[in-house]
């Protein structure tokens, strides 16, 4: 009969507590933590953005490369690209979109006036509406009366927002190069204070963390011009104003799985009916359009299975991360969570070899 420190449940619950314990004396010593956590916070800007641009620049290195072209001159040519891409939007798409923010700027208490009279209606109008729905039509109105209020009460808070952002940004052109220069230099520089058995056991995942990081943001990249140009056309044929900005929130918004196109449709299809009652109905034809090409065809055939992961799964992902951590949860919960499913299916795997190579040498 196996002892009871030899079952799984005893050492599950032992891992637990160790585990538990750990937080605990980490809370103890927050005052040490939080300086740390400080700085971690001050550079993780840079570096997530020049991750996120490694990963989207690192395919035209490798074309590049495959010229014959030394990594040092790939790079090099790859900023020159990236500083044309930001002279092009800088002399032709900045400017239409300044001028599209400004006449929106115009029409926005005209626009709020509107989506008042909207609400009281539906509130009015509606018998069968539960109080529950009145009464956050009631808080709705209100909150939009004040809003400018507190806009002007956080100019200050969001210049200091902005100084730290603005320097945070310009250090993601520096790390970006060292990235892209010394990437394959990282895994030799890690694996080698191992054994050969471990160094190979971490290569292979690091490689795994990297395809799956990597296939993800290519593919939601791809996924999110594709959207953006397609909503861009649908909006101009349609005669949506403010159609580019529209088009561009979409874009971004699309990084965002699942939920990002529904939240990008909301203003776009407030703004149609607030110009005409049609131009809002096919403004909403052409966001289920646009959803359907991008669900049915573009992301099964750019994605496929690179996560392997239920949209259910990923929607509760993204809506813990975005309560615990903010918007930015959002935008990083699903590439956690795909580091974090491949390092756990990595060690677990391990975990199975070991124990199988165990039984084979007892046998």
């Amino acid at each position: 009969m196996r002892l009871l420190t030899q079952t799984k449940v005893f050492r599950f619950l032992v891992y637990t507590l160790l585990i538990l314990a750990i937080l605990y004396f980490l809370s103890l010593i927050d005052f040490i933590l939080q300086p740390i956590g400080t700085v971690i916070t001050s550079i993780a800007l840079p570096i997530i953005g020049a991750g996120f641009l490694f990963y989207v620049t690192e395919p035209l290195i490798r074309l590049f490369e495959r010229f014959n072209i030394k990594r040092i001159f790939a790079v090099i040519l790859v900023f020159v690209v990236i500083m044309l891409v930001v002279a092009f939007s800088v002399y032709f798409l900045i400017p239409m979109v300044q001028e599209q923010l400004n006449r929106l700027s115009d029409n926005a208490p005209a626009f709020r006036s509107w989506l008042e009279e909207a609400l009281r209606w539906v509130e009015t109008n509606q018998q069968y509406i539960p109080d529950e729905f009145n009464t956050s039509v009631d808080d709705i109105i209100d909150q939009l009366s004040g809003y400018a209020q507190e806009a002007v009460g956080s100019i200050f808070n969001a210049i200091g927002a902005i100084f730290n952002f603005v320097v945070s940004f310009v250090l993601i052109p520096f790390f970006l190069f060292f990235m892209l220069k010394d990437s394959k230099k990282f895994i030799p520089f890690v694996t080698q204070f191992f054994s050969p058995k471990k160094k190979d056991s971490l290569e292979r995942l690091f490689a795994s963390i990297n395809n799956s990081l990597g296939s993800f943001i290519q593919g939601q990249m791809i996924i999110s011009f594709s959207v953006g140009t397609m909503l861009l056309i649908g909006y101009l044929i349609v005669g949506l104003e403010y159609a580019l900005i529209l088009a561009i929130f979409a874009l971004f918004m699309n990084v965002i799985p699942y939920l990002g196109p529904w939240l990008s449709a909301i203003p776009a299809v407030l703004i149609g009916f607030f110009q005409d009652p049609m131009t809002g109905v096919w403004t909403a034809v052409v966001m289920i359009v646009v959803q359907q090409i991008e669900g049915n065809l573009i992301e099964p055939n750019v994605m496929g299975k690179v996560l392997n992961v239920h949209p259910l799964t990923v929607v509760v992902i993204m809506i813990a991360a975005g309560a615990t951590i903010g918007f930015i949860g959002f935008i990083l919960a699903v590439p956690m969570y795909a580091v974090t499913k491949a390092t756990v299916t990595h060690f677990y795997h391990e975990y199975l070899n070991h124990k199988k190579t165990s039984e084979q040498y007892l046998i």
